[in-house]
């Protein structure tokens, strides 16, 4: 997903809730499919669901826990009215963000449970009007959102097959995960829409969205078709603008690997966020349409999440980097083919400014174990900035060809799997043949950048300059460093690994140079201060 500046924090704190260790439940169970059966009126936004969950039980259980956002004082949350187990009535009880069900369950038995439940959403589900005013539904689950409308395992580590039959006014069009494999008008003015999606997928990209919507079939990327929905006053720009995605999916294919589902949809709507990559159905905020496709980099991004974030999957919210450093980096190696490497270069140097600003107030990793409850603050320079910024030194440190490949590997060994940031290290080392375990430690799980000060000085008789490079930070780190001197028309550059705290760096130069310049191309984080 791309950030949205504004109100983020202050909407989302009162109705986040902290996510429940996964590490128990994930030895226990392991949830294999979700039907959600939805009721929407246009009466009030209550909403009425019956959801069956098909689980496998990976150790014997006497009960199981679920989480859903029970209702509370003020109206807003889930009450559940009945559980089955395989059709029959079972105990259950309702805490503060969980169901807890009876069962007597043996290891490698799969039942199926069906909830039925209803509530106001405190969350998750966006219930509201659209820029023409006009009442929609959407789904907005990332982080750990979803379980505020929907009863899952709400976590990126338990991933499963999904369907949405939604229920609703037939002035609606929906549209969601998956095919749309049913569509039935009832006597009553209801539609029932019914969309499947058989690959597993995590709970924080499923979805549903409803409302009045222009739809387009924008063609089709090697059998897989893409489709655009607007709001019909948006139909022209939207339908302009949602094009893009052909040639843009067809990069990625080419590049990372088969795309994972059966359909691409770029949806406009209220989403929160910039863009919100939601399997096969993306969300982008309503104001992003503007006939001018200025939003390439936001297309890119999101379909990028449709291979890291959506199909390999974080295997937990700490190691978010793997899925928006990965959607950073590679809109901009999108954008590097596409336009040119001086795009990538810019995009950088812009990504580095915000790093060091970010920096300077937070002292994090990338990978940061410290945020346990509000995943929001994952959402932040170091996830994606400097995660792309890691990714594009590894690809410095390896070669291009190694990282490309490197980068197919990776996927191809965790599609619709779940991996850690030591995953994607082994991989990487493999592909490349290099220890990579220093570079990692360095930049993901070490807070901060070089930062150098540095000064030259040129010696007539010699006819050299010698550059000083002073490291500032308290860690040192180890990195390649390209110095370029220019001296009248003669330019040279020189690579040097530096190690210590001071460098000194000796370069021929006929004449007193012009200019000297720390990275010219444009391939290390750092900050610098000259003398």
């Amino acid at each position: 997903m791309q950030q949205r500046l504004l109100t983020l924090f202050a909407f989302l704190v009162p109705c986040l809730i902290k996510a429940q260790a996964i590490n128990t439940r994930a030895n226990s169970i392991d949830v294999q499919q979700y039907r959600y059966h939805l009721l929407l009126t246009d009466a009030s936004d209550t909403i009425k669901g019956n959801a069956t969950i098909r689980i496998l039980f990976l150790k014997d259980a006497n009960n199981i826990e679920l989480d859903l956002y029970k209702r509370h004082e003020n109206g807003l949350g889930m009450l559940v009215t009945a559980v089955t187990e395989n059709n029959n009535n079972v105990k259950f009880t309702q805490q503060e963000a969980t169901v807890r069900i009876a069962t007597f369950a043996k290891a490698g038995e799969t039942i199926e449970y069906a909830i039925n439940y209803e509530g106001v959403p405190a969350n998750g589900l966006i219930i509201d009007k659209n820029k023409y005013g006009q009442r929609t539904f959407f789904g907005d689950n990332w982080p750990n959102q979803a379980h505020h409308w929907l009863p899952c395992i709400d976590h990126p580590a338990d991933k499963a097959a999904v369907e949405f039959i939604v229920t609703a006014p037939q002035h609606y069009q929906v549209v969601a995960n998956g095919v749309q494999v049913e569509e039935t008008n009832s006597d009553n003015g209801f539609t029932t829409t019914y969309w499947k999606e058989t690959v597993a997928i995590p709970t924080k990209v499923m979805t549903i969205g409803v409302a009045n919507f222009a739809v387009q079939y924008a063609g089709t990327v090697d059998c897989i078709p893409v489709y655009s929905w607007v709001y019909p006053k948006d139909k022209e720009n939207g339908f302009y603008d949602f094009a893009q995605a052909k040639e843009i999916l067809s990069w990625f294919i080419k590049t990372i690997g088969p795309y994972a589902y059966l359909k691409l949809a770029n949806v406009q709507s209220k989403t929160r966020f910039g863009g919100m990559e939601n399997a096969s159905a993306i969300f982008y905020a309503e104001e992003k349409i503007s006939g001018t496709r200025k939003e390439e980099s936001l297309l890119a991004h999101e379909i990028a999440h449709q291979w890291f974030g959506n199909s390999a999957t974080e295997i937990n919210w700490q190691h978010i980097w793997l899925s928006e450093g990965f959607a950073t980096y590679l809109t901009h190696m999108y954008l590097e083919d596409v336009k040119g490497v001086e795009t990538l270069q810019q995009g950088l140097q812009k990504d580095r400014s915000t790093i060091i600003v970010f920096s300077k107030t937070n002292k994090k990793p990338v990978v940061d174990l410290s945020i346990q409850n509000n995943f929001m603050q994952l959402l932040n320079a170091n996830s994606y900035q400097k995660g792309s910024w890691v990714l594009h030194m590894l690809r410095r440190k390896i070669g291009d060809d190694h990282f490309r490949l490197g980068l197919k590997n990776y996927y191809q060994q965790y599609a619709g799997k779940n991996a850690s940031t030591e995953d994607f290290r082994k991989v990487m080392e493999t592909t490349s043949g290099q220890n990579l375990q220093p570079f990692f430690n360095q930049w993901l799980y070490t807070s901060g950048q070089p930062q150098l000060k540095w000064s030259w000085q040129y010696n007539a008789d010699k006819k050299t300059v010698s550059i000083t490079v002073d490291q500032q930070q308290a860690t040192l780190f180890q990195f390649p460093l390209q110095i370029m001197v220019q001296s009248g028309n003669e330019v040279i550059t020189k690579s040097t690994n530096i190690t210590a705290a001071q460098t000194v760096i000796t370069v021929p130069a006929e004449n007193k140079p012009s200019r000297v310049v720390l990275d010219p191309n444009t391939n290390l984080l750092f900050e610098e201060t000259k003398q």
